[in-house]
């Protein structure tokens, strides 16, 4: 049994939580408030915790891979965001910095940024490349 966990501050009152990845998808609330996590929130995942979580939940999953120098990354953020609060609850929206993650950016081929990969089941199903409005990655995440 994989006992990662995963660092989510609660948009509340802004306490770190320390939540086992398998239970990224078990609605999880803060140790301190008591309020909802994931409340449509992007998470930000790495090297190191990328697969616990990936792997861990049965909603689908839409990777941005991105890095803080690029234009496009920066323009798109916002719309991920948005399209993160529209999804709560039937896809985990998640960030890759690929500078940071060398890894992840090797093993996914990612050759230019932004590039949204979805996931089911921890296998990539369909991938895009290039900034897109909040509506179209909404509907990527429901494909």
């Amino acid at each position: 049994m994989d006992d990662t966990r995963i660092q989510l501050p609660c948009p509340h009152c802004g306490a770190t939580n320390r939540l086992p990845a398998a239970r990224i998808d078990d609605a999880p609330s803060c140790g301190k408030c008591g309020q909802p996590l994931l409340q449509g929130q992007v998470l930000e995942l790495s090297d190191a915790n990328f697969d616990a979580v990936t792997g861990a939940t049965q909603l689908p999953v839409v990777v941005d891979f991105w890095a803080a120098w690029c234009g496009p990354c920066q323009m798109m953020a916002p719309a991920f965001k948005q399209a993160a609060a529209q999804t709560q609850g039937r896809a985990l929206m998640v960030k890759v910095n690929s500078d940071d993650n060398p890894g992840l950016s090797q093993r996914f081929g990612i050759r230019s940024i932004p590039t949204l990969v979805k996931l089911m089941n921890g296998h990539e199903v369909t991938r895009h490349s290039g900034a897109l409005p909040a509506r179209a990655i909404v509907s990527l995440a429901g494909r």
